[in-house]
């Protein structure tokens, strides 16, 4: 499928860096950015271990979903879109490689929301976040009360949510929605060495370390205790454990599979 909305590169070092690039409308989702996006997932390449996921310019990461298009919808067509939206971050979400949300500025409404479906989220100085869906007569439509309540607590979520402020990347960063702050000539490339960093450990650890953290909100805590404990046993079926503890008591550093 060939994109008019998004850009995207397979760096040869295993990460993958998609770009929504609609800077015009600052990057807003529409039903065609969704369907892109969706199907670029389906499609991933397989040689990615982490993917980048960004905003085309200066200005924004998504500044939002468009509003023009959203205006004219009615209820039905409104929940045939929320849940399309939904179903596509999720997929973000639910893959098996790390996603980090490199946040180059407006990160509003299905912004806010594509940045709570990656993994980590880094962010230039610039950036501003918010969930204003309540001054335009609506609420957050494509997950945004789930994740922004399991990512920053009730509390936050609620005030975020309930007043439709944004806040800048400083107090993001205080209320836990993004893990680190750089200024923007800096975002991609501090992106780049968590990427690396990430990917100087073995995939099948980071993976499953992956699928037992997002289990971890879906079940009881008797139930996730006992994902875990398989998640772990699988390791020890895998090259890379056996990998990864030969070289320690060898003092060496590992070589692990990049499949």
């Amino acid at each position: 499928m060939d994109y008019k909305f998004l850009k995207t590169e397979n760096r040869k070092d295993h990460i993958g860096i998609l770009t929504i690039s609609a800077p015009k409308s600052l990057n807003a989702l529409n039903t065609v950015i969704l369907t892109e996006i969706n199907d670029y997932i389906d499609n991933l390449d397989e040689s990615i271990r982490v993917l980048i996921v960004t905003g085309d310019g200066p200005k924004a990461f998504v500044a939002g979903a468009d509003i023009a298009e959203m205006k004219i919808k009615n209820a039905q067509e409104a929940l045939e879109f929320g849940e399309f939206g939904s179903s596509v971050f999720k997929k973000i979400e639910d893959l098996e490689i790390p996603v980090i949300a490199a946040v180059n500025g407006f990160a509003l409404g299905g912004g806010c929301e594509l940045s709570l479906a990656c993994d980590i989220r880094i962010a230039s100085e610039n950036a501003r976040f918010g969930q204003p869906e309540v001054t335009l007569g609506i609420i957050p439509g494509f997950s945004g009360t789930v994740r922004l309540t399991k990512i920053c607590g009730m509390a936050v979520a609620k005030e975020l949510i309930f007043t439709g402020k944004m806040i800048k990347a400083d107090e993001a960063y205080r209320v836990g929605l993004i893990s680190k702050i750089c200024p923007l000539e800096n975002l991609m490339e501090e992106c780049l060495k968590m990427a690396g960093a990430i990917l100087k450990c073995a995939p099948i650890a980071v993976k499953n370390a992956k699928a037992s953290i997002n289990k971890v909100y879906d079940v009881t805590r008797d139930e996730a205790i006992k994902n875990e404990n398989n998640l772990f046993s699988e390791c020890f079926a895998s090259e890379d454990q056996t990998e990864g503890m030969s070289a320690f008591l060898e003092k060496r550093k590992p070589v692990f599979n990049n499949k």
